[in-house]
């Protein structure tokens, strides 16, 4: 009982953490049922990105095309980042909160179609950076799938360490110029466990340390 007890004063009296990214799976603005919508350079309609290169577009994952379907990894939505036939360096970013000297697990999933004979090419390749478009580069994650006729998705996973109080994150095409399909979805962003807890998270755990003590005494 004891044990059980303490675990709750201290699992109960820390604070969930809330999600980093903003509208991580694309679901916002919704598109049509099995279309797409197409968002230009410099557009924030898409709730929490900003567009950058030529564009990107919300694919709803009932979209049919040619040979291919595809379902989105997370939700109804996913990104794009080819755009609608501009097959070109762009994307979209965000501009997160962070702490200093904090290290963080940046998490993505990249869908491919393996199209050989067709539009949609064979490989997926995202290249990721952070501090912007032109910022340091966090890696390039491939998915090279061999599936046909459907999208396939693979988990990619980053650590990096926050040098300020925000950082901005790009999710770039690193397609070739002949492959209109370059999937993302499910982007999410954590501070790593092993960090130091916030002063407020280390105040409530010591409460509950106290108060399993005044439980102890008055058995």
């Amino acid at each position: 009982m004891k044990n059980y007890l303490l675990i709750c004063l201290v699992a109960c009296f820390v604070p969930a953490q809330a999600a980093l990214i903003t509208n991580g799976s694309f679901e916002a603005p919704v598109v049509p049922v099995g279309s797409f919508k197409n968002f230009a350079s410099g557009s924030s309609l898409i709730t929490g990105w900003t567009v950058v290169g030529p564009g990107a577009s919300i694919i709803n994952g009932t979209f049919f095309q040619e040979c291919c379907s595809f379902p989105a990894e997370d939700g109804s939505q996913w990104l794009d980042l080819t755009g609608d036939g501009t097959n070109s360096i762009g994307g979209v970013e965000q501009t997160v909160a962070t702490t200093a000297g904090t290290q963080y697990t940046l998490s993505f999933w990249v869908g491919n179609i393996f199209d050989p004979a067709g539009i949609f090419g064979t490989t997926s390749t995202v290249n990721v950076r952070l501090g912007g478009i032109a910022g340091a580069s966090l890696g390039t994650f491939t998915n090279s799938s061999t599936t046909t006729g459907t999208q396939v998705w693979k988990l990619f996973n980053i650590n990096f360490t926050a040098t300020g109080a925000s950082a901005t994150l790009d999710f770039l095409n690193a397609d070739p110029s002949n492959d209109n399909s370059n999937g993302l979805d499910n982007v999410s962003l954590t501070a790593n466990a092993n960090g130091v807890p916030d002063p407020g998270t280390l105040s409530l755990v010591g409460l509950g340390i106290i108060g399993l003590g005044l439980i102890r005494r008055r058995a």
